[in-house]
């Protein structure tokens, strides 16, 4: 059997015995038949970040062959902004390599994600999912490689206290129970996401956790494996849905938002990226960063301003971007630091065979440790579009390859210090600096909308309803205006405590 298949836990590939982009309507119709599925769930995300489900009952063959080739009509005004109730209607078709068994539903439903389509059936201009789709195609076009990501999703779940075995204040990095009290619920979380097709490489209990008012705080992350841009964004819209999910179920509550109080870790969405060619890693060169990967950073470094329009997506995402905590406030980048804005992490360049070090029993393993080299872009958080914001990363990635100082830029934002260190305050004085309100991002996209727009990746349409939505929080000067004023910080902490 093909290993890749082998132990899979998406039930439909173990059924089928294919993988799931291999998925045809034949084997949706089969499996359905088979397993006794009786509903069909389409989903599809939204203006706001979110997944909306339609719920198909299966009437007969007829019916379902029939949704499943035509897809369904809904109204596009409701989901988006950008579109006039006048000429509303689209149809969502559904992408039969997304399909999984809903965990939650208690009739047995089959859920796929849609991709929409306009009136004269073409892919909508300014869908997020086909914006997504237009940036990997141009990154393509541009560089004859591909374009691949993973997320780091961070959250925090919350319960009344047990007041058992208290954790450390914001040292529950990597917390064992009794101390980290929702692991299990982590894990059946990441067990629900692999079942739906998330390529998970971990999880673990992360810095953040306080008690206030009987409540206990505490944050975890689930990371993923780097795939192909688009399945990376499909994959953190259903882990999202799954987490929430579960948490209602069991009675906890879940935020991604990016700071739910002072002084306490914020939650951020860092995305890992790679280029590849032919099947390889193009990250590194004789063991050291590639020309290719700095190229790549050149671009993110340039554009790192306007970033923050897709990944900071509400005010108190720059409330998590302040000076000397873990998340960055300056465009620079460099090796294992996370100070920076761009970090490349530990890559297993070393020629030594750790395995054998630790295991004197193994033989020589010769495992190709290079395909595991990524960058890692820290400014995100919880509230960002996912689409959006990994096609803003393609764009950035690709623009570096279209940079002719692109070498020379990666050269002047390298920073091999922790900046934040009074010793380094020079350097600091050097580096332009992100965005510090969601009106500041407006701007910078504004400046930078062109290189978006290129090669048809983002509509004009879609940046300018990114901007009209970030100015309208008119929050220019709101991290100065409450600063210590803990009682205005909740109020916009609980207003926006479910964005994305």
């Amino acid at each position: 059997m093909n290993k890749e298949l082998e132990m899979n836990p998406n039930k439909l590939v173990a059924f089928l015995g294919k993988p799931c982009k291999e998925f045809t309507k034949a084997d949706i119709i089969r499996f359905i038949q088979e397993n006794g599925v009786r509903m069909v769930n389409f989903m599809y995300p939204a203006g706001d970040g979110r997944l909306k489900t339609l719920n198909f009952v299966i009437n007969n063959i007829a019916y379902l062959d029939a949704i499943l080739t035509c897809g369904e009509r809904v109204d596009g005004s409701s989901l988006f902004p950008f579109i006039e109730a006048g000429s509303s209607d689209l149809y969502v078709l559904p992408r039969f390599s997304t399909a999984f068994l809903d965990p939650f539903a208690e009739i047995p439903t089959l859920s796929m994600l849609c991709s929409y389509f306009n009136k004269d059936g073409e892919p909508l201009e300014s869908s997020p999912e086909n914006t997504l789709r237009k940036a990997c195609r141009a990154f393509h076009e541009v560089t004859g490689m591909d374009f691949q990501a993973m997320g780091e999703l961070e959250y925090y779940v919350i319960a009344p206290d047990t007041e058992m075995f208290p954790a450390t204040d914001q040292k529950g990095y990597h917390e064992s129970a009794p101390y980290a009290k929702f692991n299990e619920f982590r894990t059946q979380c990441m067990a629900y996401i692999a079942q739906a097709g998330g390529q998970i490489k971990y999880g673990h209990s992360e810095v953040g956790n306080f008690t206030i008012d009987g409540m206990i705080y505490e944050q975890n992350e689930i990371e993923f494996l780097p795939v192909n841009a688009e399945d990376a964004a499909d994959q953190l819209m259903i882990a999202k849905w799954i987490i929430r999910n579960l948490a209602y179920e069991m009675g906890y509550d879940i935020t991604f938002a990016p700071k739910i109080t002072a002084g306490k870790a914020g939650s951020g969405l860092h995305i890992h990226m790679r280029i590849v060619k032919d099947g390889q890693n193009q990250m590194l060169d004789g063991g050291v960063l590639s020309a290719t990967a700095r190229r790549a950073i050149a671009g993110m470094m340039e554009l790192a301003p306007s970033i923050t329009a897709f990944g900071n997506t509400n005010p108190t995402s720059y409330f998590r971007l302040v000076p000397h905590q873990e998340a960055p406030t300056n465009i620079c980048w460099g090796d294992r630091n996370r100070s920076v804005l761009v970090r490349v992490p530990l890559g297993w360049a070393a020629k030594s065979d750790m395995c054998k070090i630790a295991n004197p029993l193994e033989a020589e393993s010769n495992y190709d440790t290079t395909q595991k080299q990524t960058v890692e872009m820290r400014s995100p958080d919880g509230s960002a579009d996912i689409y959006q914001l990994i096609a803003g990363l393609a764009v950035a990635c690709r623009h570096g390859f279209e940079m002719e100082n692109a070498l020379d830029m990666a050269e002047k934002t390298y920073v091999n210090v922790n900046i934040h260190q009074k010793e380094n305050a020079d350097r600091l004085k050097d580096l332009a600096q992100l965005p510090d309100s969601c009106e500041a991002s407006a701007d910078c996209l504004e400046k930078q909308r062109a290189v978006f727009e290129e090669h048809n990746v983002f509509s004009p349409a879609m940046i300018d309803g990114i901007i009209r939505k970030l100015r309208s929080y008119g929050d220019k000067t709101l991290r100065a205006d409450i600063n210590g004023n803990q009682e205005e910080m909740l109020k916009l902490v609980n207003r926006f405590f479910h964005c994305g």
